[in-house]
């Protein structure tokens, strides 16, 4: 995906495995991160950034999602751990994150495989990418989002 494009339909499934969809989220503008793994340091890290300045966020008219391939069961673990005031999505077919381009071939310790690229995507209220995050800040997510959306 890229910048102008719509977001797809179907964002993953919720804590009760109900489908989600962009048009639960009817003129809202969204902030949608994508991450590799619930309580992995970096993906922690990014989520209580997220967290800490969900009301700034809010103020400023976003709705933030995160979107990985763990269960919703996993999701509702991290989420109370961590007091995550943002809706977890889980994709454990990869498709949303295949939609949007972030499930890539990546390699660590010599090895490769396909997973998720860490990317956070912005649209507007009619669901229209206008910001991407490729390279994202962890453990300043959240500042890293806010600076570029007061620009």
């Amino acid at each position: 995906m890229e910048i102008g494009d719509k977001i797809p339909s179907v964002l993953g499934f919720d804590a009760n495995g109900k489908e989600v969809k962009s048009d639960d989220f009817a003129g809202k503008a969204l902030i949608i991160y994508f991450y590799p793994k619930d309580n992995t340091s970096g993906c922690t890290a990014e989520a209580c950034s997220l967290r800490d300045y969900n009301r700034e966020l809010a103020d400023m008219g976003y709705t933030t999602i995160g979107i990985s391939k763990d269960s919703p069961s996993s999701h509702v673990k991290f989420a109370e751990k961590y007091s995550l005031p943002f809706i977890l999505l889980s994709d454990e077919s990869t498709e949303v994150n295949q939609a949007f381009g972030v499930w890539q071939k990546k390699k660590m310790a010599g090895r490769e495989y396909m997973g998720t690229v860490r990317t956070t995507f912005v649209t507007d209220a009619n669901h229209t990418i206008t910001h991407i995050i490729r390279k994202v800040d962890t453990k300043k997510a959240a500042e890293q989002l806010i600076d570029l959306l007061k620009k």
